[in-house]
This record gives structure tokens, sequence and C-alpha cells, in this order.
């Protein structure tokens, strides 16, 4: 569906240069800090901003060659784009058909009356979930949608309301042919939507891995300094002091495990993984 290939763009303090592949039939989260280039890479994605070298395809096809109709296959949610607040859900029907000649209003309506988003009320006068709800709609409500680009989603919101975004998704990807790229600070969101996970720090993408492998296989190894130096580091990742010794990150959890029963050995997860790439050595 997606595909970087060292894609490049130069700020005057900052620069991407980013290879990724989202495959068809997968949920794939692109995760890092703030200023990590997550915005950039899905602006380079979606043409908003052009590469200063490398390859950004989707669909198979250059962005800048996509057609229109390619482009009305991809649905879009943007973390600081929106809605006019003045306008109704009843205002924007017109709009959204105009958009997408394919828009299937009867399915948005029925989505409205399921997570009770009133026709008649200003979008002023929205809760933060409900914007957020009616945001994740406009996108997927699009008969034609093979691909959704979800930046920061579910930012902001309480348990229930995120639940209910991420019910949203996976239905949407039911038919099997759909992909979706979504970026989340939220690591519960993504260790229970996503297929694969790719952590971009300081413009560059530093780790890629399957969400079940890393949740399986991967360990934190809490160690005293005496520990460490005793310890085998074949598959050791990555590594960050602490006030206790070291905490290392390794992808064979369970050889350490069995070989080192003395070693305090933590599941992985998504939190843990960034914070000890994108920090550690």
């Amino acid at each position: 569906m997606i595909r970087l290939e060292h894609a490049k763009k130069t700020y005057s303090d900052f620069q991407l240069d980013c290879s990724m592949e989202i495959r068809e039939g997968q949920i794939t989260a692109l995760i890092g800090a703030n200023g990590a280039g997550k915005s950039t890479t899905f602006k380079l994605i979606l043409g908003l901003i052009r590469p200063e070298s490398g390859e950004v395809a989707v669909f198979g096809h250059p962005v800048s060659e996509l057609t229109i109709e390619e482009r009305q296959q991809i649905g879009v949610v943007l973390s600081d784009a929106g809605f006019s607040e003045y306008l109704t859900i009843k205002d924007l029907l017109p709009i959204l058909e105009a958009l997408y000649p394919v828009f299937d209003k009867e399915r948005f309506c029925n989505y409205c009356e399921r997570f009770s988003l009133p026709m008649d009320k200003k979008i002023r006068e929205f809760s933060t979930g409900m914007k957020a709800k009616l945001k994740v709609l406009t996108a997927i409500c699009n008969r034609d949608a093979r691909l959704l680009i979800l930046d920061e989603p579910t930012a902001g919101l309480d348990v229930m309301v995120r639940e209910e975004i991420l019910d949203l998704l996976r239905e949407f990807m039911i038919p099997g042919d759909r992909s979706i790229l979504i970026s989340s600070h939220i690591s519960s969101d993504l260790e229970g939507l996503c297929d694969d996970i790719y952590l971009i720090d300081h413009g560059q993408i530093h780790f890629h891995e399957q969400t079940d492998v890393l949740l399986e296989q991967y360990g934190i190894l809490k160690v005293t300094p005496e520990q460490y130096e005793t310890l085998d580091k074949e598959w050791i990742l990555k590594e960050k002091e602490e006030s206790y010794g070291y905490a290392c990150l390794t992808n064979q959890k369970q050889y350490y495990m069995e070989n080192w029963p003395q070693i305090a050995v933590e599941n992985g997860s998504v939190d843990q993984v960034l914070m000890i790439m994108a920090g550690g050595r």
C-alpha cells in the first residue's frame, strides 16, 4: 500500500531519512517522541510536501502521480485538522458527498446514531470524544476507501471512547484488502490493534517488529553492574543505565530466563521498547 525508500526532507533544524512499508491487509503503527518525524512522514505520504530525494509510493505509484480516483481511496485523520466548528453534521453531509463521489451517507448517518452524534448540534458544542469520532467516521464512510492515514486519532480521549474508535478501525479492516497507518502515544491501543510497529527517532527508523513478536519474545533485563559484567550480551539490542545498574532490551527473553534465572526479566511493551531504543546505547 505504502512504501518509503530513503525519503528525505530537510528543515533548518531537522532532517528526515525514512524507509518503511505498509502492506495490504495490515495495520501499522508509527511511534516516536514529539518532533521525531511522524508528522513529516505523514505529510510526505499524503503529498502535502515533496521529498528532496528517495521514493514515496502509494498503491504502487509515486505520490505525485496518483490519480484523483486513487486519492479518493485514502481516508485521513490529522491531529491538527478538523471541520469548522460553526457547522453541524447536517451541514457537512453535502460537503462530504461532493468530496467523495461514493460517500456512504446511509452508513455515516447510522454510525452517527450509533455513537450519539447529534445531526443538528454545532460541532463547537461537541465533546473532545465526539469530535474524534466524527473525524474517524468521515474517513471510513467512503465506500472506495482502501487506506487510512491516522495521526493520533485517540489522543486525549477516555478509555471507553478510545475503544469505540478502535472498534471502528477493526470493522474497516474486515474486507481484508485494506490498510491503516496510525500514530499514537497510547501503547495499549497499538498492542491490541496493530500488526507491526515502526519506531522513528530523529528522523530515522530505528526499530521495526511484528507486534506479537515484540510482546512474546522481547523483554527487559534488570541487572546489577556485577550481573552485567558476566551477562552474555549477544542478544542485547540496547541498554540504558539505571540507578540499580542497567536495563537491557533483548529479543530473546526466553534464553535469558532459562540461562540466567537470578536476573529479573520483565515482559517487553511498546513503551519500554520506545524508551530504551530511543534513549539507550
